[in-house]
């Protein structure tokens, strides 16, 4: 949280970054952020996050989803595809980086 909170406070006063107009999705095992590049950290209160031109379709179709018996990378590849195939704007192809 700590780490999100400073690179927001960078992303805003560095005066190339500001002009980045972007969204960051970041999470580990205990907390989900959004970070965008106008200084806002955002929690959701679900823990679910959806982001870019397909974003609520994918949210949408996670919150659905998260009940089931699947592991947290198929519930975001399925929901991502979900999102695909409603939004005309979003692609199918998917990259998840885990670290």
């Amino acid at each position: 949280m700590r780490a999100c909170v400073e690179l927001a406070k960078d992303w805003r006063t560095d005066r190339y970054l500001r002009r980045l107009e972007a969204i960051m999705a970041v999470c580990d095992k205990e907390v989900s952020l959004i970070l965008s590049g106008t200084g806002d950290v955002i929690e959701p209160e679900d823990g679910l996050i959806g982001i870019g031109s397909g974003g609520n379709y994918a949210l949408a179709a996670a919150r659905a989803l998260i009940d089931t018996d699947m592991g947290p990378e198929d519930i975001v590849r399925k929901s991502l595809k979900i999102a695909a195939d409603i939004c005309v704007y979003t692609n199918d192809n998917i990259v998840l980086e885990k670290i």
